[in-house]
């Protein structure tokens, strides 16, 4: 038994317009469907749905406020310092700064729905 990769992952959102203008000025290349967003980097994807369309037994508002908490989305950039300050000039709020951390540095930036974004560089 063998896997050959990690294609993608579905996240649950708030707000639509709001997840792409986030994710957009981020320069993910997004498509747009009726209750769905998916923004892709290279061959990954996440897909974006609305609260309404996820019909779970004992989905509770308590656990759809806190939907994105404790899920953290590793991404590699080519420098992390450019892109670091280019999020900052978006007039986005990473919550760490760039840091060392297993051999790689790396920062947080979390999305609208609490998504937490971990931007990193690695040799």
């Amino acid at each position: 038994m063998k896997m050959s990769s990690i294609s993608g992952v579905v996240c649950y959102v708030k707000d639509l317009d709001e997840t792409a203008a986030f994710y957009e000025k981020l320069g993910f290349r997004l498509k747009r469907e009726a209750k769905q967003l998916t923004a892709y980097v290279n061959w990954f994807w996440i897909i974006f749905r609305t609260e309404d369309v996820e019909e779970r037994d004992g989905a509770t508002e308590e656990y759809r406020a806190n939907r994105g908490s404790g899920t953290y989305l590793y991404i590699k950039v080519e420098d992390i310092q450019e892109f670091y300050e280019g999020v900052q000039a978006l007039g986005l709020k990473p919550t760490t700064e760039p840091t060392k951390k297993s051999g790689m540095l790396e920062f947080e930036l979390p999305d609208p729905d609490g998504y937490n974004l971990v931007f990193f560089w690695k040799k």
